[in-house]
């Protein structure tokens, strides 16, 4: 492989790891309601567990509320339980039509797990991209083991790879930093 195609495949393995530590935050409750604290709720309809997100229209109404309106309403009742069963805390408020759910206030002390919450996963996602650059480096050793590439562009690969961990380690912790002024400013 070429030290293109090592540093290529690793920042889009980056960029992965980004992303679903990016999707993680949009699923923490802030005491704001939003549609991404039920996107990813599965439900048991037609068998099978489904996203929420692909049975029913979910909208903020106000700040501090959500409705789900089901597609189709025989699944209603399905959508409750799976609100009741998970660990958002929220109770849902069902007319026979759509289930509205309150969003309540966050304490002090939640706010502080939240944020405890919000720096494990920050370092969840830059372990795994370490990891990536583990692999990287392993691949430079490789090629350069196999005479694909001399000693020195092995190393100046490494320098690239330190260089792409350093960009994404910094976007994470930016991510989080801003993430976690957000809840604590409310």
């Amino acid at each position: 492989m070429t030290t293109d195609e090592i540093l290529f495949d690793a920042e889009e393995r980056m960029e992965k790891a980004v992303n679903v530590f990016r999707d993680e935050l949009r699923g923490l409750r802030t005491g704001r309601a939003t549609p991404a604290l039920v996107d990813s709720l599965r439900v048991e309809a037609y068998g099978s567990p489904t996203p929420l997100k692909q049975l029913a229209q979910i909208s903020t109404p106000d700040p501090q509320s959500i409705l789900i309106r089901p597609y189709d309403q025989s699944i209603l009742k399905d959508i409750e339980k799976a609100v009741r069963s998970s660990d958002l805390g929220m109770s849902p408020n069902s007319d026979g039509k759509m289930i509205r759910l309150q969003v309540p206030p966050m304490s002090g002390e939640q706010r502080q797990k939240m944020v405890t919450r919000i720096k494990k996963s920050a370092e969840e996602a830059k372990v795994s991209c370490r990891n990536i650059r583990r692999d990287g480096n392993k691949q430079f050793d490789q090629a350069e083991k196999n005479k694909e590439m001399t000693e020195d562009d092995r190393d100046a690969g490494k320098e690239e790879m330190q260089t792409l961990l350093k960009k994404y380690e910094e976007k994470i912790t930016e991510m989080a930093d801003k993430k976690s002024r957000e809840l604590l400013e409310q």
